[in-house]
């Protein structure tokens, strides 16, 4: 058979997708996954180092993540249509280029709007890399290979976020933090290589796209994260601007709403919603987004400007989550196709509730221990919620609905990463505001060891003694934002729990 050919097949035996070399087409397809999941999170640790580069703010350098994730939200929905049109190999290959390229230019950017720019085009040109992995992973193995195969993507999918940070740290340390998008270019070759020999093609259908819908969740998504983003500095719904950003949110939502359910080939097949598992599915892909990329989105920070670490040293200190991650999965990995669904899952939120709770207790001045413990539990409550929310999620569904499913799990992934990145980050920049405020009106006389009264007759010295007690006072209302955030993160993860009682179990869904 050659390469550029492909066999479908009824029997369980046969998988739908047949390559001449099955490990070479995956290792170019799981490959272009990590690169761009790592790109969520390995600018991360150079966001200091962009901020001065570009011209950023603190609250604004954020938009360089927020873009990113955004634009691979909008781009996801079409992802289904698309694949039907050109097929999965002209569909991969493509993204893979246009990834490449726009990674190129977020390396050359020279100010921050054209960062934000090139971040929209990687996003747009990634957004497809991730949902057809899954497709390819999927077809291209029998149903007894399936758990297994989902246990290499699921490695794949948590791989790039949390080595992300420890590459970043790396680059920006011993080279700049252009090179965290350089990086990508060794990497894309391989994969169009790869890709271009082994993978083949699919059949092509023609398919009616539901512009109408894409365009409402277009609209109603990027309106709430303009809001989210822009909100705290233009001092929220006192700001026309914000307004009407929340007018056009809500107006387009609700009509999307309408016309999703009542279009005859809605923007998403409609069965996919009528699947129980897979609703609920969706309900922990958008909080695994929201928890896992905002805690890899504030730690960073955390790190250096609290802790004082190097970026190097930062990402370091972010690579047990991976540790714990990769331990488990291997370990109990198997085991995990054995036992009930919903112990699993409410293992996990357990677990990284707990990581939350111990990240809430965590001070000024620490050792590395509590953080790399931290980091261990998490991992492993990610990766107990992760698989066995990807099983669940694709159980009961029709194989014709895989890319189409696949795409909604990832824009609600994305969702949740965006949303949870720039509510995370107003959260924190609201709550050091407010807590400099409490903590400076504390801070009397009698505890500044020099008379404020005759701060001239020191010279300088007085002067330098103020910006050092400021300084102290904005380390402080820092920290107590930080474990704030961990706070409303432990919360989530245990307010999930009870949606586990929609999952159905058995035969079905094992």
């Amino acid at each position: 058979m050659s390469a550029n050919s492909a066999v479908v097949a009824e029997p369980d035996d046969t998988p739908p997708l047949v390559s001449r070399n099955r490990t070479l087409m995956l290792i170019g397809t799981m490959a272009a996954m990590v690169m761009y999941t790592l790109d969520t999170t390995i600018a991360n640790v150079a966001l200091p180092h962009m901020t001065a580069s570009l011209g950023a703010t603190q609250d604004t350098i954020t938009w360089v993540l927020t873009s990113y994730v955004l634009a691979s939200a909008v781009a996801l929905p079409l992802a289904g249509w698309l694949v039907d049109r050109l097929g999965i190999r002209t569909m991969m290959l493509a993204s893979v280029l246009l990834f490449t390229i726009a990674s190129m230019l977020c390396g050359v950017a020279q100010s921050l709007e054209q960062m934000v720019l090139f971040r929209v085009l990687q996003g747009l040109a990634g957004a497809f890399l991730s949902p057809l992995a899954q497709t390819i992973t999927l077809d291209s193995s029998t149903a007894a290979e399936r758990p297994r195969m989902m246990g290499i993507y699921t490695q794949g999918v948590m791989l790039g976020p949390i080595t992300g940070p420890i590459i970043g740290g790396y680059l920006t340390d011993n080279f700049s933090w252009r090179w965290v998008f350089y990086v990508n270019l060794p990497v894309g070759i391989l994969c169009l290589v790869l890709l271009f020999l082994f993978l083949p093609h699919t059949p092509m259908r023609k398919r009616k796209v539901d512009l109408t819908g894409w365009v409402l969740v277009a609209i109603t998504v990027s309106a709430v994260q303009l809001i989210l983003d822009r909100g705290l500095t233009l001092d929220w719904f006192a700001s026309a601007e914000i307004v009407l950003y929340a007018v056009l949110a809500l107006s387009a939502g609700w009509v999307a709403l309408f016309h999703l359910s009542g279009a005859a080939q809605p923007l998403f097949p409609l069965a996919l919603f009528r699947d129980r598992n897979f609703t609920v599915g969706l309900a922990f892909m958008f909080l695994i987004g929201l928890v896992m990329m905002s805690v890899m989105a504030l730690l960073p920070g955390l790190l250096q400007q609290i802790y004082g670490y190097t970026p190097l040293q930062a990402g370091m200190l972010l690579a047990p989550r991976g540790i714990g991650m990769l331990a488990s999965v291997t370990l109990f990995g198997p085991i995990m196709a054995k036992v009930d669904p919903r112990v699993l899952l409410t293992f996990g939120l357990l677990m990284m509730a707990a990581s939350m709770g111990m990240m809430t207790g965590w001070s000024i001045e620490m050792p590395r221990g509590p953080i790399i413990a931290a980091g261990l539990l998490q991992g492993l409550g990610l990766s107990f919620t992760f698989m066995p929310m990807n099983l669940i999620s694709f159980a009961t569904l029709p194989p014709q609905y895989r890319t189409d499913a696949s795409s909604l799990g990832n824009l609600m992934r994305n969702l949740g990463s965006s949303i949870g990145i720039s509510a995370a980050s107003v959260e924190l920049a609201r709550n050091i505001q407010i807590n400099h405020a409490e903590i400076g009106a504390h801070v009397t006389r009698t505890l500044v060891p020099f008379n404020v009264d005759r701060l001239t007759a020191y010279g300088g010295a007085g002067e330098t003694g103020l910006r050092i007690i400021d300084g102290m006072v904005n380390q402080q209302a820092a920290m107590i934002a930080y474990i704030n955030d961990f706070y409303a993160m432990a919360l989530a993860c245990l307010i999930a729990i009870p949606l586990l009682f929609f999952v159905k179990t058995g035969k079905k869904a094992s």
